[in-house]
């Protein structure tokens, strides 16, 4: 497609956009009284405007009701978690029976490592990308140790080759074929928060499986972004957090997926609470876990209802549009986002570098040789929402729940005055 680095033309896109009417459902932060430039959806998401509605209805049921909520409110909160399965299902490629909402990321993914990192003296290590994001890397050091094993010879890092900043999807599986009987568990990040690469899930998920070892998913920076089947590639487990993509407040509940071949097993190892019990038999306190039949088993507490409201708010957003549809927009935003950063490459001269692949989500991570943090906080100053990672690199994601083109083409502007303002 043959695009324009003008005012009119980015105005004509978001005419064309079947999603514009959802920029409306979102609030936007201001700076200089102006609706900034958001593009740190991979960070957190912004706000939906109907999120309060559903907060309020919890804090209301609980002035009115207070613990006869739990089985009188309009939306019962025992059971409120059950509302998420169906639609977040769709949206990560699973069986509403394979999906739960509780606790954080790295705590779901903690206790998913219960079932499924069970080391033995010949097959123990773990593999996983260089460079994880650093949650994953204490968790796994941690887990490592918690064994009783050296995580220096048990965590095996996938490197991308000399002087490039993607990895390539027969690197991982190489290095599977190669660790082979002692692989035990293959946990890598789908979605690389760094570079915005999307690895061949599918590929290395076949891969690791051939050798006997257990694959799981961290999809924080997939979930709501790229297209996702977990049933289908049959990946043993996943975890994410809801907080960027899938635009539900900072910090809030972290969703999990379980293959449905581990579901309603008392044989599989699990740290268990009452929630994970069977509601029927639930509130008759009996001494005997019976694990729920679904990924519910492996929920300990109850859930936090007012944490997982805003979840349900923002799902049901995706319920309305659809991943397919996200997908289409974001490819084209995405594209029209990289034709405007080599128009304004081109224009003054610089030396943008864009370091993700072709395989993407709504990500682009530019290297700005030549630039400094200077330009990084003009932009921030000027309303344009990125974030820094070192040594000398932004990362861009138009959300296309949000996004508009024309939010790409001031981008374009502000960023060209930036760099001729020196």
């Amino acid at each position: 497609m043959t695009f324009k680095n003008t005012l009119s033309y980015a105005q004509e896109l978001d005419m064309q956009d079947p999603l514009r009417r959802y920029r409306n459902e979102f609030h936007f932060p201001k700076v200089n009284g102006k609706e900034v430039i958001y593009f740190t959806g991979n960070s957190l998401g912004l706000q939906p405007k109907r999120t309060k509605k559903y907060v309020d209805d919890v804090m209301n049921d609980w002035a009115e009701l207070a613990v006869e909520g739990h089985f009188y409110a309009e939306k019962p909160w025992w059971d409120y978690h059950e509302r998420l399965a169906k639609p977040l299902a769709k949206v990560v490629g699973a069986l509403p029976e394979e999906v739960s909402v509780m606790n954080t990321l790295t705590v779901n993914l903690h206790l998913l490592m219960v079932s499924f990192y069970t080391p033995t003296a010949k097959r123990f290590k773990i593999i996983c990308e260089e460079k994880a994001f650093p949650s994953d890397q204490y968790m796994l050091q941690s887990q490592a140790r918690f064994h009783g094993f050296d995580p220096n010879t048990t965590i095996v890092e996938v490197k991308k080759r000399s002087g490039e900043h993607a990895w390539h999807t027969e690197d991982f599986i190489d290095k599977i074929n190669e660790v082979g009987e002692e692989l035990a568990l293959v946990l890598i990040g789908g979605v690389n928060y760094y570079n915005g690469q999307v690895l061949d899930m599918e590929a290395i998920t076949k891969a690791g499986k051939a050798v006997g070892a257990k694959v799981g998913w961290d999809l924080a920076h997939g979930v709501g972004n790229v297209e996702l089947k977990l049933h289908d590639w049959k990946a043993d487990f996943a975890a994410w957090c809801s907080y960027k993509y899938m635009n539900s407040g900072p910090g809030n509940a972290s969703g999990i997926y379980v293959h449905e071949q581990y579901l309603d097993r008392k044989d599989l190892p699990r740290f268990e609470g009452w929630w994970g019990t069977k509601k029927e038999t639930r509130f008759l306190m009996k001494p005997e876990f019976e694990p729920m039949e679904n990924a519910d088993a492996w929920q300990i507490s109850n859930a936090p209802i007012l944490s997982i409201a805003p979840y349900l708010a923002s799902l049901e957003l995706f319920e309305e549009v659809g991943m397919s549809a996200l997908i289409e927009k974001r490819n084209r935003i995405t594209a029209y986002l990289e034709f405007i950063l080599r128009e304004i490459d081109a224009a003054v001269d610089s030396s943008f570098e864009i370091i993700t692949p072709k395989e993407r989500g709504c990500q682009l991570s530019v290297f700005l040789h030549g630039e400094g943090k200077a330009l990084f906080n003009y932009l921030m100053e000027n309303g344009v929402i990125t974030d820094w990672r070192e040594p000398n690199v932004i990362r861009l994601a138009p959300a296309p729940f949000y996004c508009s083109y024309e939010d790409m083409y001031r981008f374009g502007q502000i960023l060209k005055e930036g760099i001729l303002s020196k």
